[in-house]
């Protein structure tokens, strides 16, 4: 069986997400998915695997359903396959965000970078003056970042905002193009450089796995592999899973 792979987020206002939990907890346990969600004031944000019929139940009723009642009509959503369940159990949990930067100034839903899509990143991160800026950890990025990338060197991404303090500034980087894994991260730190007061600020929409998934590889600025949050630990271009051993470098 050919598993697939539901990788979502969305910021909305979500003042019920506790009464959401056991709700969102059966329904995802009657498909037999596993996997992580996060629920928030703030949104939802999760990676779910299972049987592709299940799949598209799931996100049918977060985008459609009852359950968010049309909350979740924006939902930044992306499909990718696995050869062997990726996720071990379920879990579903309540979080004070559904990506942690601990910055209350960072509202994405209020404030948020311009979005270029992935037919558009290539042309934007050529341009000289502008600086390109990964936003994950350092783990991560030595897996395999875009050409010309700035590594912040943190260990998680609540330590972007201390990395932004001493090494950004607006007067000097007029121009700044980040990007992610999926774009949650670059929705937090746009809205944090915003905040901060930096006048141009881009963000890959949809993050790597969209440019991945969309731009040919005979095309790409990206060198290397995309360390995801499962047991498959890389994929590659158009999602494809990779060899274990392949992706640990040996």
């Amino acid at each position: 069986m050919t598993y697939k792979v539901a990788a979502f987020y969305q910021f909305a206002a979500l003042p019920d997400h506790r009464e959401l939990r056991e709700p969102l907890r059966a329904f995802c346990a009657g498909l037999a998915l596993k996997g992580s969600v996060l629920l928030a004031q703030e949104g939802v944000n999760g990676t779910v695997a299972g049987a592709p019929e299940a799949i598209d139940a799931f996100t049918d009723e977060l985008a459609h359903g009852d359950m968010f009642g049309g909350r979740l009509d924006n939902l930044e959503l992306k499909f990718s396959t696995a050869a062997a369940m990726p996720f071990r159990r379920l879990k579903v949990r309540l979080k004070k965000e559904i990506v942690t930067l601990g910055d209350a100034a960072a509202d994405p839903t209020k404030n948020v970078g311009t979005y270029v899509d992935a037919a558009e990143w290539n042309a934007l991160i050529a341009a000289p003056d502008t600086l390109l800026l990964d936003t994950r950890n350092a783990f991560e990025v030595a897996m395999g970042t875009f050409e010309g990338a700035v590594d912040p060197g943190i260990k998680s991404f609540g330590q972007f905002k201390d990395f932004a303090a001493d090494q950004l500034d607006p007067a000097k980087h007029r121009r700044i193009a980040m990007f992610c894994t999926g774009g949650i991260r670059c929705e937090k730190a746009s809205a944090h450089l915003l905040a901060r007061g930096f006048a141009e600020v881009y963000h890959l929409k949809g993050g790597i796995l969209r440019y991945l998934e969309e731009v040919p590889e005979t095309q790409s600025r990206w060198r290397g592999e995309c360390f995801v949050f499962d047991e498959r630990v890389a994929l590659g271009h158009a999602l494809r899973e990779l060899d274990k051993g392949h992706s640990r470098g040996e």
